[in-house]
């Protein structure tokens, strides 16, 4: 019998082994773990959709924000749930509002230590659950909703992001919001630009997460899980007006876009492993059909692997801890 010279199993016969020949590597620097803070709350409250999330308080929004910096995740992404909301999102422009006083909570209890990243979208305060405010015909007007996202950049940077996640796939909205930055004098503040952000059955449990008040779905400006093509197209558009960082999201799902857009971008490259990813995981894991444990890795890895710089999950501080002890 004629044997192989070529044995690639003498690489994987010792977990020590198949650490060192390891191609790709998921650290917790390149984790961001997103949070919720919900207005007029006195204790935190579970997302119900998803297992181990909540909504903060002012108080436990500060203790995660150490908590995860402690793990050494990257970033801290923040999403604010405010206790009213109006056809504007007027409660994303106020610097009293619940997204601008958490980051200025965030930033004086950890400062630079690590990076503070603002939702900078009015879904979370419109009273129709949009990204942005609506003609008269009902449809959302793009070039209205940027100038609302020029006022809301600057009322995040004077709270004190370090990065502001342009979400709402406003056509220009990075432009917009780089040249307001600009002409007020900041050009350091840095954009995270949702470049292929899809319209996606996966964001459902986010919607709890966040109490939104959608109807109807947002075909119309978020992209077509069809296509491909249109993603690179996006993201080329966002890096030609400034964007520091694109992202995609989903990250599952669309592996193919991360790396198409990795092999393109001269910018990092963010993907964003989102609710319905992470719910669908936990509800697996809870019933016995999947070790959890490898599962989070093994998802989190094939994301690095497609070729994302950082990845934001919800797993993120608790990957970072098992990361840390040597997975």
């Amino acid at each position: 019998m004629s044997f192989p010279a070529s044995r690639p199993r003498r690489l994987r016969r010792t977990p020590a082994m198949r650490r060192a020949v390891a191609e790709t590597r998921v650290h917790p620097a390149e984790l961001i773990q997103p949070l919720f803070i919900r207005e007029g709350l006195t204790e935190p409250r579970p997302v119900e959709s998803m297992p181990g999330v909540m909504q903060h308080t002012r108080d436990s929004l500060r203790k995660a924000v150490v908590s995860a910096v402690h793990a050494g995740v990257g970033g801290i992404m923040i999403y604010g749930v405010p206790a009213t909301r109006d056809e504007s999102g007027s409660g994303a422009l106020d610097p009293g509002g619940i997204l601008n006083v958490a980051l200025r909570d965030v930033v004086s209890e950890v400062g630079d230590s690590t990076v503070i990243i603002s939702d900078l979208c009015l879904d979370e305060f419109t009273s129709h659950g949009h990204c942005g405010v609506l003609g008269p015909d009902g449809a959302v007007d793009n070039d209205a909703t940027l100038e609302l996202y020029g006022q809301m950049a600057l009322a995040q940077v004077d709270a004190g992001a370090h990065v502001l996640g342009a979400s709402g796939m406003m056509d220009g909205q990075v432009g917009h919001v780089r040249s307001v930055l600009d002409a007020a004098g900041d050009v350091d503040t840095a954009i995270l630009a949702y470049a292929a952000k899809y319209a996606s059955a996966c964001f459902g449990p986010f919607r709890d997460a966040v109490e939104s008040a959608l109807e109807g779905d947002r075909r119309t400006y978020q992209q077509d899980p069809a296509n491909a093509v249109e993603a690179l197209r996006e993201v080329r558009m966002d890096i030609d007006e400034g964007a520091d960082i694109v992202m995609v999201k989903p990250a599952g799902p669309y592996l193919d876009i991360v790396a198409a857009v990795a092999a393109e971008s001269e910018v990092p490259v963010a993907a964003y492993q989102v609710s319905g990813e992470y719910a669908m995981v936990e509800a697996a894991a809870a019933r016995g059909w999947i070790d959890r444990e490898r599962m989070i890795l093994e998802t989190v890895t094939s994301i690095r692997r497609a070729g994302a710089t950082m990845v934001a999950t919800y797993w993120a501080e608790e990957l970072a801890g098992v990361l840390r002890a040597g997975y």
